[in-house]
């Protein structure tokens, strides 16, 4: 895939179940997967007791657990879940013709995927496959098999194939998917991938920080949760595991913060609650419906706080705009305005919703994509002018960023 860099310098975020406004100076993110040019031309599953791995056994006749063992045994037994995808992408430039016809060409994508089921459905990333119907899929024995793609997720950029055609020669080994919630900073983790398409790399780290979002420049909307790790993963890594100590998946290894298009030391994955609660409706639906309020928001600061009367260090989140028609305006939720130094005064403040504090941005973009479905009706709590003020609002379908 050729987007590796995005420039986020002014970028405007819509982030899972809002829009909103976020800007992040000298950042560059690239999802993971790797694009050569050939020139012009659910049901969770496992988990359950098939899919968890064997527990680690130690190394020696004390009882004593050995760590190069410990790497290497969760390796042997992960390594035929992990599968290198190949997908080919074909493109017609319409400002360029020759011979009266416009230059078309031809791109190969390669990504990584995990097995979720015994049915051979896979997991991997929405941008890996996307443009495609059908894909490859290369087991570590070298055998290929085609697949089909079964259902994506663009918004959080999560992907179901499987394969299709007779694959009795293969054992599949799903991974089972461990609890992203009970993540720690400072947790070992390890990656395994088809980093720049050398199969079956095994990196290692830390688990650096949690509750991150990532900007997902295809569709204009954010990630919430995920998972920033300093294991090296790098272009082609895309849709491969990251795995905990016990041999489960925490995570989807997605995209690298980078000034050149390789590892600079900040990865990102999507956390495994997301793969847990989307890939069932992907399998079933083929499509998955975020919740949206239909707001656009900037998370309070002192001087936003001062000009609006608050407490320097007053908590919460100040909406820039209401989009006409959506559920925030159906409320009754009002906008600021901007004076003159573009700080925003006299519109609502979101400070809780269903009861829950809302400190920053990202706190309303988590809840909302993490425990709550489009119909349901959530109570805003809004400082109005120094009032408080519940409005009730029923959230809607996600609507494409082009209708925005």
């Amino acid at each position: 895939m050729k987007k590796l860099e995005i420039t986020l310098i002014g970028v405007i975020i819509v982030l899972s179940a809002i829009v909103i406004v976020q800007y992040a100076n000298n950042q560059f993110f690239g999802n993971l997967s790797q694009t050569t040019v050939q020139g012009p031309t659910g049901l969770p599953g496992p988990p359950g007791p098939q899919g968890s791995p064997e527990p680690m056994k130690p190394s020696s006749s004390t009882g004593t657990f050995s760590q190069d063992s410990v790497m290497t045994d969760l390796f042997e037994k992960s390594q035929n879940s992990v599968v290198q995808i190949t997908s080919k992408v074909s493109t017609v430039d319409d400002t360029i013709i020759i011979n009266g016809q416009p230059l078309s060409s031809q791109s190969t994508r390669l990504g990584s995927g995990f097995i979720y089921d015994k049915e051979g459905r896979i997991i991997t990333n929405n941008h890996v496959v996307e443009g495609s119907s059908t894909v490859n899929v290369t087991f570590i024995d070298g055998n290929t098999y085609t697949a089909k793609v079964v259902g994506t997720d663009p918004d959080n950029d999560i992907a179901v194939i499987q394969i299709t055609d007779n694959f009795s020669d293969e054992n599949l080994i799903p991974l089972a998917l461990g609890n992203s919630s009970d993540i720690q900073v400072g947790q070992q983790v390890i990656a395994i991938g088809n980093p720049f398409g050398l199969s079956d790399t095994m990196t290692t780290g830390i688990v650096s920080a949690i509750g991150r979002l990532l900007p997902n420049e295809n569709v204009g909307y954010s990630i919430p949760d995920i998972i920033q790790v300093d294991a090296a993963i790098n272009p082609g890594n895309s849709g491969g595991p990251l795995l905990n100590l016990q041999g489960e998946v925490i995570g989807m290894n997605t995209a690298i913060t980078t000034n050149t298009g390789d590892f600079s030391g900040v990865g990102f994955a999507i956390p495994s609650s997301s793969i847990e609660r989307i890939v069932p409706v992907l399998i079933k639906n083929g499509t998955y419906q975020h919740p949206y309020l239909g707001i656009a928001g900037r998370t309070m600061d002192p001087d936003i706080s001062l000009a609006n009367g608050l407490t320097r260090n007053f908590k919460g989140v100040i909406v820039e705009k209401v989009v006409p028609g959506g559920p925030a305006d159906m409320a009754g939720m009002i906008a600021a305005t901007l004076d003159d130094n573009n700080i925003p005064h006299g519109g609502d403040i979101i400070t809780a919703i269903d009861g829950h504090p809302m400190k920053t941005i990202d706190d309303i973009i988590a809840y909302l994509d993490d425990e709550k479905s489009v119909g349901d009706k959530v109570t805003i709590t809004v400082d109005r002018q120094g009032k408080s003020l519940d409005l009730t609002a029923t959230l809607e379908v996600r609507p494409a960023p082009s209708s925005q």
